[in-house]
C-alpha cells in the first residue's frame, strides 16, 4: 500500500471520479499536498479501474513519469522559488477519460544573502563537472530504492535553508536560487546517506570539479536524487548501493565554499525541491 506526505503535509485529500462507460469504473485522482508551496514536491497519485490503461499526467505541455504499485500509478511534480505561483492544471488522462485538476501553488518568501568568492572559490565550472552533474540530475530509475522518511545527512545546525536568492560578489543572480540545505559542521564531521538508494556520481575537485568541490550523488529511485557537495573526504564508489544512516563522506570546503559545511541537494525530476518536506513526511 503507498503511504504519502505526512504530518506535516495533511490535508484534504483532492479526489476527483470520472464516470466512464463500463460499469463501475472510475479514474480516481488524489493530489498531496492539496495546498502546495513553492518548493513542494506534488504527489499525484491515480487509481483506475483498467487494466489496459495506463494513465499520463501532464502540467503545462510537460509530461511526469509514473510508476505502478498495487494498482496505482503515483507521479511527482516538483516545484521551485523560479515558478509562478497561483493556479497549475493538473491533466490526467486515463480510462478514456481526461480530467483537468487545479492545484493553488501558494506563493513563498525567501530570504536573500550576499556572497563574496574570491580565489579558487571564484573559479568558473568546468565543462566536466557540468556535463556530469547535467546527466545524474536527468536518472529517473524505475524501482524505489527509499523507504519511509529522510533523516537529516549531518548532525549540525543548519546554517543556509532552501531557496535564498543571492548575489554573488555585488550581482544579484536572477535565476538562481539556493538548490538545498546547508549544514554548518566542522571539517570531518560525517555525512550519512538520507534514504537508501545507489551510488550514481562521485567527482572530486581535483579532478575539474571546481564549483560543486568533492560529490556524492545518490540516486534513490524514481527520479528522486541527493547530492552532497564540498565534502573532505568521499566513503563510497560509483555503483555502491547505500542503506538510510550509512556514512558516505565527511564535511570540507571544496569547490565553490566559504567555508566547511555541506550542502544537500534533493533532486525530483531534474528539479531542484525543498528536502525538509521529505524529512518530515514519509511517501513509501
Amino acid at each position: 500500500m503507498l503511504k504519502y506526505f505526512r504530518p506535516s503535509l495533511t490535508g484534504i485529500t483532492t479526489t476527483i471520479f470520472l464516470a466512464i462507460a463500463a460499469p463501475l469504473k472510475a479514474l480516481e485522482v488524489e493530489v498531496f499536498p492539496p495546498t502546495p508551496q513553492l518548493g513542494d514536491t506534488i504527489s499525484v497519485v491515480v487509481t483506475t479501474d483498467d487494466p489496459d490503461t495506463t494513465p499520463s499526467i501532464t502540467v503545462e505541455e510537460q509530461n511526469y513519469p509514473l510508476f505502478e504499485s498495487n494498482g496505482k500509478y503515483r507521479a511527482f511534480i516538483p516545484t521551485s522559488p523560479l515558478d509562478p505561483p497561483g493556479k497549475m492544471t493538473v491533466r490526467v488522462r486515463g480510462d478514456n477519460k481526461t480530467s483537468n485538476i487545479g492545484v493553488w501553488l501558494k506563493n513563498r518568501a525567501f530570504p536573500v544573502q550576499r556572497i563574496w568568492l574570491s580565489g579558487k572559490a571564484s573559479r568558473p565550472a568546468t565543462q566536466l563537472e557540468l556535463d556530469r552533474v547535467s546527466a545524474f540530475k536527468k536518472l529517473v530509475t524505475p524501482q524505489k530504492f527509499w523507504q519511509g522518511f529522510f533523516i537529516r545527512p549531518n548532525a549540525a545546525k543548519v546554517s543556509t535553508g532552501y531557496g535564498i536568492r543571492r548575489y554573488y560578489n555585488g550581482q544579484f543572480a536572477a535565476n538562481y536560487y539556493h538548490k538545498g540545505v546547508d549544514y554548518a559542521g566542522g571539517y570531518g564531521s560525517p555525512v550519512v546517506a538520507p534514504a537508501a538508494g545507489k551510488i550514481r556520481l562521485v567527482g572530486r575537485e581535483d579532478q575539474g570539479f571546481h564549483v560543486h568541490g568533492n560529490i556524492v550523488g545518490i540516486d534513490h529511485g524514481q527520479g528522486v536524487l541527493s547530492v552532497f557537495m564540498h565534502l573532505q573526504d568521499i566513503n563510497v564508489v560509483e555503483g555502491a548501493m547505500v542503506r538510510a544512516g550509512q556514512k558516505i563522506g565527511t564535511i570540507g570546503s571544496t569547490g565553490a565554499s566559504t567555508g566547511p559545511h555541506l550542502h544537500w541537494g534533493l533532486y525530483v525530476n531534474e528539479v531542484a525541491v525543498d528536502p525538509v518536506p521529505w524529512r518530515f513526511g514519509a511517501i513509501d
